[in-house]
């Protein structure tokens, strides 16, 4: 599941399309399309089945330091009001990508309503980026400057990346600093 949070899926769906689209490998793009579904609906599943299975003993002492059954009270009721939209974008976004889907298994959110979701989600998002990608491999200014955008692309992502962990450092140092000055 951590593995899921450290590579970007969008841009490696979006540069698949795009190599796929310029011929820098020899797959087609439609049996791309159906396996990168397939795996995004897998991976799901397989993130809602891990936070079935370990939500449970999370929450064994009911008011740890660290996990309350209050708080899975809470996703139940956001599950049961938002469930079906919030698993559907959260494919769109990064972090809540990986971790929705482990929440969702803790909340026990309705498998079956799970499934559907996921699966659409699934189907949008990952043919979706893919077909992007080589989408934009049709135009001959992208196709013929292929390296240089890719190498902007790695850039950006790991620009993109680092600003939550960044932001989160600056947070931490403000709140420490009061903190040292009143001891």
């Amino acid at each position: 599941m951590l593995l899921g949070v450290i590579l970007p899926g969008d841009a490696l769906l979006f540069t698949m399309g795009l190599f796929a689209a310029t011929g820098a490998i020899d797959v087609s793009l439609w049996l791309a399309c159906l396996l990168v579904a397939i795996a995004a609906i897998l991976g799901n599943i397989c993130g809602y089945w891990v936070g079935a299975k370990i939500g449970p003993a999370l929450f064994t002492r009911p008011n740890s330091k660290l996990f309350k059954k209050q708080q899975v009270d809470n996703v139940h009721r956001f599950f049961d009001k938002y469930g079906p939209l919030a698993i559907i974008l959260a494919r769109f976004v990064p972090f809540a990508r990986t971790f929705i889907t482990l929440i969702a298994g803790i909340g026990r959110m309705n498998l079956r309503k799970y499934l559907v979701y996921s699966s659409i989600g699934g189907l949008l998002w990952a043919p979706g980026m893919t077909l992007l990608g080589a989408l934009l491999g049709q135009i001959p200014w992208v196709r013929d400057n292929l390296n240089t955008i890719l190498y902007l692309m790695l850039a950006a992502v790991m620009v993109v990346s680092a600003v939550p962990i960044i932001t989160e450092v600056r947070k931490k140092r403000r709140e420490k600093k009061p903190a040292e000055a009143a001891a």
